[in-house]
């Protein structure tokens, strides 16, 4: 049986879910756009050996409706968040399993309060900048060209209010579904997030990890899994052929019996 809460943080309710009495600490983090919810079916797997807790990061959780941070926030920000739920619920040393966007969070924390975090499970793991293409590089050269020209148009007597029109059609020609998706505000957000390169922090990351990685992945493809394979100390990566960005939704069954074997088998509880 769990619990819904709401914790007060800067000025902000964050939703969480607690569940599980006993054992050690588990932190669940969703990714971009998603919430605590779509980590419900690992959570009541763990919950009744582990202490759970899952997190609707603010500005994301409830399909995008969970209350922004007051300020634009970036992966440091985020990742004092979930220190302070490690904190307030006394998970430490906490095991982590994130997906997509809360691994950056996860491996910036555990590199950055390595007491603080035991063992790291990641699914999808963005934070490695993607390798532009050609087609990539050119349709940002035509982007930030017609920019400019909205820029400078829109500083001219009596184009000033159709500007900001203007700056959204090209957003919403040349943005990404994501960006195209959010508020002005969770805009400046996905920037700052999306612009923090976690490879300097791999290396310093100290917890054994788990890397669990769908071959079909688009969004955080699979040379990335591999890359971070290369650079955390203690990381092996598991794939799943076929399997896609939510590798772990898809092959739940297999995802969470490895959690249970990683997290739970050996260790004293």
């Amino acid at each position: 049986m769990g619990t819904n809460e709401q914790m007060a943080y800067q000025g902000i309710d964050v939703h969480l879910c607690a569940k599980g009495e006993s054992g050690r600490g588990l932190l669940l983090l969703h990714g971009w756009k998603c919430s605590a919810a779509m980590m419900g079916g690992i959570q009541d797997a763990l919950s009744p050996r582990m202490r759970t807790v899952a997190v609707d990061f603010p500005g994301h959780g409830d399909g995008g409706k969970a209350e922004p941070p007051k300020c634009v926030w970036g992966i440091p920000d985020y990742a004092a968040l979930a220190l302070e739920i490690i904190r307030r619920y006394d998970l430490a040393p906490c095991d982590i399993i994130a997906h997509s966007f809360g691994c950056r969070v996860a491996l910036y924390l555990a590199a950055t309060e390595p007491e603080a975090v035991g063992r790291l499970i990641l699914t999808g793991a963005a934070g490695i900048p993607n390798r532009p293409t050609a087609a990539s590089q050119k349709r940002g050269r035509e982007y930030h060209a017609l920019k400019s020209c909205v820029r400078v148009l829109g500083s001219l007597p009596g184009l000033r209010d159709k500007a900001s029109a203007w700056q959204e059609a090209l957003i919403q020609k040349y943005g990404s579904a994501d960006y195209k998706a959010l508020s002005p505000h969770m805009r400046e957000v996905f920037k700052q997030v999306i612009s923090f390169d976690i490879t300097p922090y791999l290396e310093k990351v100290q917890a054994p990890t788990i890397l669990f990685w769908g071959t079909k992945d688009t969004e955080t493809p699979l040379w990335m899994g591999r890359e971070m394979e290369k650079r955390i100390p203690d990381a092996a990566l598991i794939t799943e052929e076929g399997a896609t960005h939510f590798a772990y939704l898809e092959r739940q069954a297999v995802f969470t019996k490895i959690a249970e074997e990683f997290l739970l088998k050996g260790r004293n509880e």
